[in-house]
């Protein structure tokens, strides 16, 4: 049966088995597992995977959770040493950058000669700015000290505002570069601020892809608190986003539970266009798996089409899961894999050793062999020859033209009346050229004439494939004798350092300027870097040359830009230009060298080499296999090796952040970012029976669609919330009050921040406002102030609420909040899935109404008090009774698990 299994199943299967205890997975698991086919939608399944991944927004928050685990069990008189992550976990420091200022002022030095210098720091980097600055301590500092590092010191060192943290400008001993929670508990790795986003980290450096601990084997999986997780899918590596909550019950050794899914093949056949680049691939599979309506459900790619995905390409497929509504997308590992781990170092001993363990146990895929093929729930075939390679313009970038059909399209431009997409040449001008003296050299310019072709990767051209192939065409052009007519404007800004570095690394650089055209006195050096800003694409390119613009109105001609920016509406490149097109880097490259949009690469060359051989696009075109070899040997190893070295060595503030090495962490009272939370100070040794609800007020009654960004604290604190009021008790002022998401470890701001949204919309307010009312006395109050009131009064709280209640984005603050108010049970007509598991781990019970009854239908003003009764015995389900002074009414436990 295994061999009919998909191959994400089969991970899902080999989990089931290695983790069954009887008590958390039990046989019967690893049996529906195995019968997938029939037990697909009908069953819940345990998942253990192999490590856990955070990143910081949501990974702060569970070390202090942690933290405050033992000490609960050491004031219940148990062993506090004994509290640890039972799974592998890495934490991220990827989400704590806040700007604060975008302009940065440097004093101009006297000159004792006259005037004044100019730039008098400007063989400094901002890290190295003069050192006569003033400097007041770490919380008024204003020099060029690591702001993201030292705002967030509270958090990442888990101690206090006053801990001493090291300014550039003070001459002081740097400490070991550890934090408590990295130094306490066992299986807890910490990656230092500005190595990079978690996702990407967690490709990149964290993957084992087969994990090899105490003589075991088995595969590399992963839950973390993103939901671009499934990033690592691309590399075979099973894992998907979850909430914050089911990843600690992860870190605690718990399975995350969820039912058996639905696997949709989605067959790759054929081969893809040979112009068409990685993104024409990436995005044309997303749009087709997004209209198949895959939500809810696992993916998995097979076919021949497959092994000319580059990793890059599969990651990027994997990544979008989000976009198209899976809950992962997976590649299984092949040869393809195995390249690639090669040249992120993995040595050749351990690949060995993998591929021999991947086949052992039928986890290793070969495309090629039809006979492998499992049984899939649905089978979606993409033919990769549909995919085509697109220009967008000429005057907008929704309007997208195959490349195939570029000259009848512009063809057709020329007929249109003037709008998006005409230009209303009359018909006996169309073919009008205006002949051109330039530099000595006369040229002739008509109707489609590139003038300006810039090459820029700042946004969707980053992926290294597409620059690449701009670098390895431009070779094979100068190879081949093509060059670039002088008179057009071109330009190369990339993104970042990091292309001009791999650009050069792998050799193609040189071959973009050599494009040039050459004279006996002159070399026109063409696509040379001009920096790292926006330039061409909003309009910040040199001025035509004057002859050039001269003869584009002398002639009323349609003169065109070609870039690969995004952006291309008409004048915006340069008044005089009309038609501007948005292409591929290595598109642009073959517009300038043919010099004219107004032609068919199918059919007509670029050029004629002196020997008088027309060299075609296709000739020089580089195929995926050259571009996924060159990727794999210049950018992926010189970007791993970066990595590791940022994940090792850290950075200065990183590495100065001192912390105890306590079995307690060292709390203080003074500290606004870290506090013992609450959530265990009633904590017992043996758990209570279900608990009934007596004589509750309604805390809110809300409507339809409350989603997680009305109940969790987001953004900057505002002046007059709860919140502001604590931290101004504290002796903080406003500039200092900084954002929920930093102070996510303090559950006293966080607590006054639940339900703090100001499109917070009340039925008993009335209109959106973070307030609500006292029922008692009929005080319109911040929901935190009335919370408080039925406090102290041993008063429990309800929510209503209609359709949908917690949609939007994962926050286990969305549930932590209510339950701090003191919150003990919602009642809505719907839930989003996650947050209703959010809800039940947190104790809060989730009741839902019968169909065809909400709070209109039975009456309910809200202002009722309600006695809800659980019985001892908890079953999906079950019937629960509400009353309310008037009568009584049924609602429906959604989970077990509820306390």
């Amino acid at each position: 049966m295994i061999d009919i299994l998909p191959y994400s199943i089969r991970v899902l299967l080999e989990a089931a088995v290695r983790n069954c205890d009887g008590f958390l997975v039990k046989k019967e698991d690893a049996m529906n597992i195995l019968d997938w086919k029939a037990k697909q939608n009908n069953v819940e399944v345990p998942f253990c995977p192999a490590r856990v991944l955070l990143q910081d927004f949501t990974g702060i928050p569970a070390m202090v959770d942690f933290a405050a685990m033992r000490e609960a069990v050491k004031n219940l008189g148990g062993d506090p040493t004994k509290v640890h992550p039972a799974c592998p976990t890495d934490l991220t420091v990827d989400h704590s950058l806040q700007i604060d200022f975008n302009k940065c002022a440097i004093q101009n030095t006297p000159n004792p000669g006259g005037g004044e210098l100019q730039k008098p720091a400007s063989k400094l980097s901002p890290l190295k700015a003069p050192r006569k600055l003033p400097c007041k301590g770490q919380s008024s500092c204003r020099g060029p000290c690591d702001g993201e590092s030292r705002r967030n010191v509270g958090q990442l060192s888990m101690q206090i505002e006053n801990t001493p943290l090291l300014c550039p400008f003070h001459l002081q001993p740097v400490p070991e570069p550890e934090t408590w929670g990295s130094k306490v508990f066992r299986n807890v790795s910490i990656i230092p601020p500005g190595t990079g986003m978690a996702h990407q980290v967690n490709l990149e450096y964290l993957s084992r892809v087969v994990f090899d601990a105490e003589g075991f084997l088995y595969p590399d999986s992963v839950i973390g608190t993103d939901s671009h997780t499934t990033m690592v899918n691309g590399l075979g590596i099973l894992g998907w986003g979850v909430g914050g909550i089911e990843t600690e019950a992860v870190m605690l050794g718990l399975p995350v539970t969820f039912t058996l899914p639905e696997v949709v093949g989605c067959e790759l056949t054929g081969s893809a266009s040979p112009l068409a680049t990685s993104i024409d691939v990436v995005l044309s599979i997303t749009k087709q798996l997004r209209q198949a309506g895959v939500s809810g459900k696992f993916v998995e790619f097979f076919g021949p089409g497959v092994s000319q995905l580059s990793i890059g390409d599969r990651t990027t497929i994997a990544n979008m899961c989000p976009e198209y509504g899976a809950i992962l997308s997976f590649f299984p590992i092949d040869n393809v894999t195995l390249k690639h781990l090669k040249y992120t170092g993995f040595d050749e001993a351990k690949l060995k050793s993998m591929e021999s363990y991947l086949k052992t146990v039928k986890l290793f895929r070969n495309y090629q062999l039809p006979n492998e093929e499992p049984e899939y729930s649905q089978i979606i075939q993409i033919n990769l020859e549909s995919i085509m390679p697109y220009v967008s313009g000429p005057k907008r970038p929704q309007d997208r033209v195959a490349v195939m059909n570029m000259k009848s399209d512009f063809q057709a431009c020329l007929n249109e009346k003037v709008g998006f997409k005409g230009f209303q040449i009359a018909t006996e001008k169309q073919n009008d050229v205006v002949p051109v003296e330039y530099e000595g050299n006369e040229y002739q310019l008509a109707h489609g004439s590139v003038v300006i072709a810039a090459v820029i990767s700042c946004t969707n051209n980053c992926n290294p494939s597409v620059m690449l192939g701009a670098g390895l065409l431009a070779k094979k052009a100068v190879e081949a004798g093509l060059t670039v007519k002088p008179y057009i404007r071109t330009s190369l800004s990339p993104g970042s350092g990091m292309v001009t570095q791999y650009l050069s690394s792998s050799g193609v650089l040189p071959y973009l300027n050599k494009l040039g055209y050459f004279t006996l006195l002159l070399i026109y050096v063409l696509f040379e870097v001009i920096g790292y800003g926006c330039s061409t694409c909003v309009g910040n390119t040199a001025p035509l040359p004057e002859p050039i613009q001269n003869a584009i109105v002398q002639g009323d001609l349609v003169a065109c830009g070609v870039l690969s920016g995004n952006k291309n509406f008409e004048g915006r490149l340069c008044s005089c230009i009309r038609a501007n097109y948005l292409a591929s880097p290595p598109l642009v490259i073959a517009y300038a060298i043919a010099g004219t949009v107004n032609i068919d690469f199918q059919t007509e060359p670029l050029g004629v080499r002196p020997d008088g051989k027309s060299i075609f696009l296709h000739d020089i075109w580089p195929t995926r296999e050259e571009l996924q070899q060159v990727e794999e040997e210049f950018v992926i190893a010189s970007m791993f090796k970066e990595l590791r070295q940022k994940k090792e060595k850290g950075n200065k503030l990183w590495n100065s952040l001192e912390a105890p090495e306590s079995v307690l962490f060292t709390w203080d009272s003074k500290s606004t970012y870290i506090r013992c939370p609450s959530f265990f100070d009633k904590f017992a040794k043996d758990p209570l029976p279900p608990q009934s609800i007596e004589n509750a007020h309604v805390l809110l009654y809300l409507g339809d669609s409350v989603t997680t960004d009305h109940i969790s604290p987001a953004g900057s604190i505002a002046r007059g919330s709860a919140a502001a009021r604590y931290l101004t008790n504290k002796g903080l002022t406003p500039r200092e009050f900084n954002s929920y998401g930093a102070r996510r470890g303090n559950d006293a701001v966080m607590t006054r921040g639940t339900f703090a949204n100001i499109k917070l919309l009340n039925k008993f307010i009335g209109k959106p406002a973070p307030k609500t009312i006292h029922i008692p006395t009929g005080q319109m109050l911040d929901v935190f102030d009335a919370a408080e009131f039925y406090r102290k009064e041993n008063i429990p709280l309800i929510i209503l609420a209609g359709k949908k209640y917690g949609q939007g984005s994962s926050r286990d603050w969305a549930a932590k909040g209510p339950f701090l108010l003191g919150v003990k049970a919602v009642i809505a007509e719907s839930y989003e899935k996650i947050h209703k598991g959010h809800l039940i781990g947190m104790g809060i019970a989730p009741l839902q109404f019968f169909p065809g009854e909400n709070t209109h239908v039975l009456g309910l003003t809200g202002k009722e008090q309600f006695s809800i009764f659980f019985p001892q015995e908890l079953s999906p389900g079950i019937t629960v009774d509400v009353k309310v002074p008037q009568f009584d009414f049924y609602v429906q436990a959604c989970c077990t698990g509820m306390l």
